[in-house]
């Protein structure tokens, strides 16, 4: 069984650890992979504490230093070796996912 998708949170989640608790989510349903949420009290953005976003043992960093967006996410999982080929409209899913959640929905 692959890896599975880790969320590192905080309890309760503040907004960029329910941010990337609803990516994982989305991964877990587009690519069947599990998605297993973690919590912590290290605050260490992008790192070994919240929030962070783990593919295969690799923390994802965003590109803008703050927040992960869709293509962080998606060129992440194409840098683990994940076929996204199955989910070509993966980034479309991660981007609404993220507008919702920004419009505070």
């Amino acid at each position: 069984m692959p890896e599975p998708i880790k969320v590192i949170s905080q309890n309760p989640p503040g907004g960029r650890c329910t941010l990337y608790a609803l990516y994982a989510a989305e991964l877990e349903t587009c690519l069947g992979l599990s998605k297993r949420v973690i919590h912590s009290d290290c605050r260490n953005a992008h790192g070994d504490g919240f929030p962070s976003l783990v593919l295969k043992g690799v923390v994802l960093k965003p590109s803008d230093g703050v927040i992960l967006s869709p293509e962080d996410i998606c060129s992440g999982l194409e840098n683990t070796g994940i076929d996204l080929s199955g989910v070509p409209d993966l980034a479309a899913r991660l981007e609404a996912i993220q507008e919702r959640f920004l419009e505070g929905t």
